[in-house]
């Protein structure tokens, strides 16, 4: 949703959101880069670990012990950073072959 999209990217003005979403992005802030980094590394280590695409994309609905019961996205819209940081070291964990 765009209330989550907006939690994720950091609370942008409803303006700044509507704006990125159509391609209007100018300079983004540093704390949005970090952010948008994360999910891309969730969406990418999910990619690998599951084989499909359905599976990997489902896997952020799924409540997951790891996250007290949560759903991977609850965890990553909870509003901090850090939040995001957690699901990433957990799904970068998964598929790593050290594991």
């Amino acid at each position: 949703s765009s209330d989550q999209a907006a939690i994720l990217l950091g609370r942008p003005s409803r303006a700044t959101l509507f704006n990125w979403k159509r391609g209007d992005v100018r300079k983004l802030p540093h704390d949005t880069l970090r952010r948008i980094s994360y999910v891309l590394g969730i969406w990418k280590a999910l990619q690998i670990v599951y084989s499909d695409a359905a599976l990997a994309d489902g896997w952020v609905l799924r409540p997951n012990r790891a996250f007290a019961g949560q759903t991977p996205l609850a965890r990553m819209t909870a509003g901090d950073v850090t939040d995001l940081a957690v699901v990433r070291a957990y799904v970068d964990a998964a598929r790593s072959p050290w594991s």
